[in-house]
């Protein structure tokens, strides 16, 4: 079998996606599975290079005018296409192979949409969506990654014999490092002196770090937890979650590891108390796995996708009940036994079902019911 895998555009600023990718190339790799990736190269996008702006815009150009006759040749020589993100679904159409799209979530179709007010887009991102929907709709077969993420696309699609659920694996094997390994590679962040709190992830509204403020805030007014830090890590805070900390009063216990490589990811989960994850919107949600793969006890908002993915194992809270989240982070923070049995939670939840085998033999199972003869 031979399988072409269509990663990203390597300028859309989508590092998760391109770590996924290359997750998927190695695991087939590893069975012995005939495997190639392509991708839309920067050629126009190299004038200037972003994902926002007039850097997008020939980034469009690079995507959608001069990648699909690339993409066409190297179909020609597969037996299947595996389209890694939903976002270029609008290459089903142009294939005469069988097709398989991995959809990790419609929420930039549900803002497209209106049905999500912090992600509404602009007349050509609706166009997008809509073509993206529309390549979706002729793609062989859909796999979403959970079960919410399921039903947007029934719904929206309006069809669901092409749909498949097949749950993500960790794209890198996440562990506990003890502290003296975790302390030399965080060595370079000097801020960190204290136990503190975790959040991973982007400033876009549906990851509601200002959620995450409000409930640390709750949680550093509790008597003798005062001293404890809260780490942001990946993109740096705005203007107006700076603001939001100065106002309740905990910005200098605020410390962000901007873009952290993943050993440096890896040591926080396994040095935080507590891995605070309140999103308003998933489409799965990676961070809370991989933070109980490395022992890492979770709390967050009890969104459909969320769930669905820890399944019992962390401790969820409607999106409104921050009280609720704050109070939970204490026990977590005093309650030793408590924090050891969400601790074991965490880890069996990922053992039973989030091994990338598991990923794997179910996209290998998809791939032989389009393949074979």
């Amino acid at each position: 079998m031979k399988v072409l895998l269509v990663g990203n555009y390597e300028l859309d600023g989508s590092t998760s996606m391109h770590v996924w990718v290359r997750a998927i190339e190695r695991e087939l790799l590893q069975l012995g599975i005939h495997v190639r990736v392509v991708a839309p190269r920067p050629v126009l996008g190299r004038l200037n290079p972003s994902s926002s702006g007039f850097g997008k815009w020939l980034g469009y150009v690079d995507r959608y005018l001069i990648f699909p006759k690339a993409l066409r040749a190297a179909a020609a020589e597969a037996d299947l296409v595996h389209i890694c993100d939903h976002g270029s679904a609008m290459y089903c159409p142009m294939l005469s192979k069988p097709t398989v799209v991995t959809c990790h979530d419609m929420l930039a179709v549900r803002g497209a949409l209106g049905e999500i007010p912090q992600m509404r887009a602009s007349w050509f991102g609706r166009y997008l969506q809509s073509w993206i929907c529309k390549g979706l709709r002729q793609a062989t077969r859909v796999v979403c990654i959970s079960e919410a993420t399921y039903e947007d696309a029934s719904r929206i699609l309006g069809r669901r014999d092409h749909l498949r659920i097949v749950l993500n694996g960790l794209n890198y094997p996440f562990r506990h490092i003890d502290d003296e390994e975790a302390a030399r590679r965080l060595a370079t962040v000097t801020d960190l002196t204290r136990p503190f709190l975790l959040h991973i992830g982007s400033s876009h509204p549906r990851k509601n770090r200002d959620g995450v403020l409000r409930v640390f805030a709750a949680v550093a007014a509790q008597s003798g937890v005062a001293q404890m830090q809260l780490v942001f890590a990946g993109e740096p805070l705005d203007r107006d979650l700076l603001l939001l900390a100065d106002k309740l009063g905990v910005r200098a216990q605020v410390v962000q590891v901007i873009q952290p490589e993943v050993g440096v990811v890896e040591a926080l989960y396994s040095r935080a108390l507590v891995l605070l994850f309140p999103s308003r919107y998933e489409g799965f949600g990676w961070p809370p796995i991989e933070a109980q793969a490395c022992g890492c006890p979770v709390v967050g908002s009890n969104i459909p996708p969320l769930a669905q993915v820890l399944n019992g194992s962390a401790a969820l809270h409607r999106l409104d009940d921050e009280a609720g989240m704050a109070a939970s982070v204490l026990k977590l923070a005093i309650d030793g036994e408590y924090r050891n049995c969400m601790k074991q939670l965490g880890l069996e939840n990922v053992r039973s079902r989030f091994q990338t085998s598991r990923m794997i033999g179910d996209y290998i199972a998809i791939y032989n019911e389009l393949t074979s003869p």
